[in-house]
């Protein structure tokens, strides 16, 4: 063995002819030392004692840095595996590098991470292998925490003019939410969640986690059934930098009619079965089937009584279609032949017609409308 005329500073030993000249002073100590003193106290990897893996027992999600992320895994291995890699540290001089991690499940919360490192230091194959206990802690997450304490910051309410919100516009209005409020989950806001859905004996009231949630929930409910909103924002209380902090209260006024609704709007062309409140009121003329449209300033909810809904037909049997515009049909009532209306979306051919007898008289209604397929 050549020596490159060096003495270690440490046994006094010539150090061996390198490869390559040792950097020009100053010098680092390490670097002088001979190969058998240098690897003496030589760490390839720098590892952790033991890591702490913080995991919410209710929703799965693990804290990560200074927030809880939801990662979706069916068990916390690669969780585990994951943030050691993270905490592991190899030697800046290390070269080639080659590393692997063996999970060992020991119990239900602790894991022993065996792992095995390489590198080439000095010319030198080094190899080293650590193992470091990964602990599952299970606590309660922010977000699961506000949940189980009804935790909300909007409440919106779902009522209708004049009238009590049906079963199906209020089951309906809770799926609109929770859809809504589910895709802003999907999107990873933690803060998204409905803490409280309550019938009551005007309508439902749904508690939601923020502010900007209830506006958007009370948006999409109207835009689909129609109605308006009001917003009543309440203060509760200050934040840490003063800063004024609000409860809002979106009031739903869904329409006075619903699809299904047959109405008398008072111009002397017939009743007209309502089939739709988006916007402004659309429908269908009973007398004639042309299609109905309130005026842009009547709305939603023009100047119009109320003669019955769907629910309320009777099947009856056509006695003849006299022709175009009359058909002679059988009261459901007194059996008695009439002759009424003739809707163009009724057949030459019927046998019997759906019809809804009111104080308006007597009326053929379309068989989509009863059978709930509009």
């Amino acid at each position: 063995m050549m020596s490159s005329g060096d003495f270690c500073p440490r046994c006094g030993d010539p150090v061996s002819e390198r490869s390559e000249p040792l950097p020009g002073e100053p010098r680092e100590r390490d670097a002088v030392l001979c190969d058998d003193c240098y690897f003496e106290d030589f760490d390839l990897v720098d590892a952790p004692e033991r890591i702490e893996v913080r995991v919410c027992s209710q929703c799965g999600a693990v804290y990560e840095g200074n927030r809880w992320v939801d990662v979706g895994a069916r068990d916390y291995t690669d969780v585990a595996v994951e943030q050691v890699s993270e905490a592991l540290g190899v030697h800046l001089k290390a070269e080639d590098v080659r590393w692997g991690v063996e999970p060992e499940q020991v119990d239900e919360n602790t894991i022993r991470m065996h792992c095995t490192f390489s590198g080439i230091v000095r010319g030198t194959y080094r190899e080293e292998s650590v193992t470091v206990p990964v602990l599952i802690s299970r606590q309660t997450c922010d977000r699961c925490g506000r949940i189980a304490g009804g935790y909300y910051a909007s409440i919106v309410q779902v009522r209708a003019d004049d009238r009590t919100p049906t079963a199906e516009e209020e089951a309906r209005a809770v799926e609109i939410a929770e859809s809504y409020v589910q895709e802003r989950e999907d999107t990873g806001d933690r803060n998204a969640f409905i803490s409280e859905t309550k019938e009551t004996d005007d309508g439902t009231d749904i508690k939601i986690s923020t502010n900007q949630l209830g506006g958007g929930v009370a948006k999409r409910i109207v835009r689909e059934l129609g109605g308006h909103v009001k917003e009543y924002p309440t203060l509760v209380t200050e934040d840490s930098d003063g800063n004024e902090v609000y409860r809002v209260t979106y009031a739903v006024r869904l329409p006075k009619f619903t699809p299904g609704d047959v109405l008398d709007p008072k111009d002397d062309d017939g009743p007209v079965l309502v089939r739709s409140v988006r916007g402004n009121l659309k429908g269908v003329r009973l007398t004639t089937g042309d299609q109905y449209e309130a005026s842009f300033e009547e709305g939603e909810t023009p100047d119009a009584r109320q003669l019955g809904t769907v629910d309320d037909a009777d099947e009856t049997t056509v006695v003849a279609v006299e022709d175009e515009y009359a058909i002679q049909v059988l009261d459901p009532d007194t059996y008695e032949s009439k002759t009424i209306a003739r809707p163009s979306y009724v057949d030459a051919d019927a046998d019997a017609v759906p019809v809804l007898k009111s104080r308006a008289g007597l009326h053929v209604l379309p068989e989509d409308a009863v059978d709930g397929d509009e």
